[in-house]
Order: structure tokens, then C-alpha cells, then sequence
């Protein structure tokens, strides 16, 4: 019998050689590798994929968490509201700054921000920015999450960097706040041969803050006019690979959303609880079901060769580097959440047979 992987990067890798050899090749033959041609080629493409005006490629996903916040002047002692279920990232970029996050709870269902616990927390007082987390490929209602924002005058940044071609109502994750980070690390949507990120915006003057701290706070070449700054390039390899992989998103998502389709409407074992929001909304970066016994479960697939992971097991609060400053938050749906998740296998190359392999698998269980 053979293994089914949590994802499969070579048979991926296969579905585009291609393109991605001959983008390789363009690079090589250019002899310019850093901030050239292919990266203010792929800027320009994936803001007009988001939908937004201002596309900023950097170094990975959590750089563009951290520039992406200092540009929307978040400072050292500023308060963040963000999540705790989302793998430490943002909390990384938070620490990085020397900011503070300020926990919301996630929606059973949905496992995104609580928006009543939101609202709460901006109700009272010294917020002073939103990390919304479009966890597992599924966009936040960001309308909603505007209509709590918006009268305090706060910030909000999407991290999107599981929701690559998300939409709701026409609009795609990146394109509702006031700055959007992605991740193109090689397991996402849309992933580079390597590290890589960006910041989407429709804002001027928060690009053009993102072009200087990306760049060591240069003004101009040798001028530093910004504190905070770094070096966070996304170099033209990985640009021009993005560029030959940005065609195939949405048939790719199409693909992740037709899987996780079969999942939630074929699985009857009454143990599991599948997601159920499954439209435009949902990329199918991760397929995360829940159930009592996780271990149980996750034993059972291996024995039948499915793996399996989890997404993700510590909450930021209770992680062990701050779990004693933290020592008195409590998050119960994230905390519950944390021992009941477990991912499985959704990827575009994973075939028919497969996923029925799997329904079956957890259906015997």
C-alpha cells in the first residue's frame, strides 16, 4: 500500500517543471538576481491578482508580518490584537518589534478571531492595530471585522498567508485592510523553490514606507531616512518562479476546495468534525477536522499509510518561551481547539483514489 503524505512538494514540483525551468533559465541568462526585472514583474501580477494597487516582495512570510506592522506604525509597546492558534508567527513578528499581542478567542466553527471578543477588547481601549489571521485557506469576514475597526481608527493587517486567491464578494484575501502579508514558503498556495513574502496594499505611502524597511531604510542608495529596517528582498529566482507558478492558483485551489468538498460531505464517522465553509471563501490550505480521541485517529491513518499532522498544537499563550508572562490568559476555544485538531491530506496533486483511501480510512474508524 502506498503512503499518502500530508503534501507531496515533488509531484508538485512536477506540474510545473516547465515553466519553472525556463523562469529559472530567464534569471541565469539576466545576471541580475536581487530587486530586478522578474520582481517588479511579479509585484506588479500578484497586486493585480489581490486586487490591490502595491505589491512589496521580502525575505518570508513573517518579515512581511513585521514591516507590514511597522508601516501601519506599530512600535515598540504597541498593543495588537491578533490570534493564538496560528503557529506563533505574528507573536515572532510582534516580538521582533517589541510590540504586544493581545489575545482574541476563535469561533468554534470557524476557528478565525471571535469577533464579539474583538470588539471587546478594542471597547476597551489602547488597541492599536488588528492582526486578522485567515487561517487554513479561509477568509475572515473582513467586512464585519471593518464594521468593529474602522469608528476606533484602527489598523488592520490580513495575514494571508495561508488564503492565496481566497474571495468574498469579488474581492480577494489582501485586498480589504489596510496592509496584507503572504508567505510563499514552498507548502503554500502559491510557493517558491525556497523563502518568500510580500505586502500587498492599496495605500502609497504604506508601500513606499514597506520599499525602505525592506531595504535597510535607504531613501535613496546609502541614505538611511527609516528606523526598523532590515534586509528582506525576495531575489529574482524565487520572483521569476512565483511569476511561472501565479497562473495555476486558482485551478489549484479549485482542486484543494473539490477535495475538502469530498471530505466534509463523505465522512460519516460521527467521532469527526469535518469544516463546513467551503466556498470561494476557502483555499483548502489545510483540511483541519476535530475529534476526541486526535491520537487515536492519527494512529489508525498511519497504520493504513495516510499521514497526518497538527496545525497547529501549542497556542501562542501557552508556548513554553512566554507561557509564565502568560500565565493568566485564557482562551478556551483555542485551548480546547489545541487537543482536538488534526490535519489531513489536501493538496492539488493527490488523486480520486487517494481521497477515497482516506474517507474510507476514517469512516472504518
Amino acid at each position: 500500500m502506498s503512503h499518502i503524505g500530508i503534501n507531496d512538494l515533488k509531484r508538485h514540483a512536477a506540474s510545473t517543471e516547465a515553466a519553472v525551468r525556463e523562469a529559472v533559465d530567464r534569471v541565469l541568462e539576466s545576471g541580475w538576481y536581487v530587486l530586478g526585472r522578474e520582481n517588479e514583474a511579479f509585484e506588479e501580477e500578484f497586486a493585480r491578482f489581490c486586487g490591490t494597487r502595491h505589491c512589496i516582495g521580502v525575505a518570508n512570510g513573517t518579515d512581511a508580518i513585521e514591516l507590514g506592522l511597522r508601516a501601519l506604525s506599530v512600535r515598540e509597546g504597541s498593543r495588537v490584537v491578533t490570534v493564538a492558534n496560528a503557529g506563533y508567527y505574528t507573536a515572532t513578528a510582534l516580538g521582533s518589534i517589541g510590540a504586544i499581542p493581545v489575545y482574541a478567542d476563535v469561533d468554534g466553527k470557524t476557528r478565525l478571531m471571535d469577533l464579539t471578543h474583538l470588539a471587546d477588547l478594542i471597547a476597551a481601549g489602547g488597541i492599536d492595530a488588528v492582526v486578522i489571521t485567515h487561517l487554513f485557506g479561509l477568509l475572515h469576514d473582513m467586512e464585519a471585522v471593518l464594521r468593529i475597526t474602522d469608528p476606533a481608527g484602527i489598523p488592520v493587517l490580513e495575514d494571508c498567508a495561508q488564503a492565496h486567491g481566497a474571495s468574498r464578494g469579488g474581492r480577494r484575501a489582501g485586498s480589504f485592510g489596510a496592509a496584507a502579508s503572504f508567505s510563499f514558503y514552498p507548502t503554500k498556495n502559491l510557493g517558491a523553490l525556497g523563502d518568500g513574502g510580500a505586502v500587498v496594499t492599496q495605500n502609497s505611502d504604506i508601500a513606499q514606507s514597506i520599499r525602505r524597511l525592506r531595504q535597510y531604510g535607504w531613501e535613496a542608495k546609502y541614505r538611511v531616512s527609516t528606523s526598523g529596517a532590515r534586509n528582506s528582498r525576495l531575489d529574482e529566482m524565487q520572483a521569476a518562479i512565483l511569476r511561472a507558478k501565479l497562473p495555476f492558483v486558482d485551478s489549484w485551489n479549485s482542486k484543494r476546495r473539490e477535495i475538502a468538498t469530498r471530505y466534509s460531505t463523505e465522512i460519516r464517522n460521527p467521532r469527526v468534525g469535518c469544516p463546513q465553509s467551503l466556498g470561494e471563501e476557502y483555499v483548502g490550505h489545510l483540511y483541519v477536522v476535530t475529534c476526541d480521541d486526535r491520537q487515536g485517529l492519527a494512529g489508525h491513518l498511519s497504520a493504513m499509510g495516510i499521514g497526518t499532522d497538527i496545525h497547529y498544537p501549542v497556542p501562542d499563550h501557552r508556548q513554553a518561551a512566554v507561557s509564565e508572562a502568560n500565565s493568566a490568559i485564557r482562551l478556551p476555544i483555542t485551548e480546547e481547539l489545541a487537543d482536538k485538531i488534526l490535519t489531513l491530506p489536501c493538496y492539488p496533486e493527490l488523486t480520486d483514489h487517494e481521497v477515497t483511501r482516506v474517507v474510507a480510512a476514517i469512516n472504518e474508524w
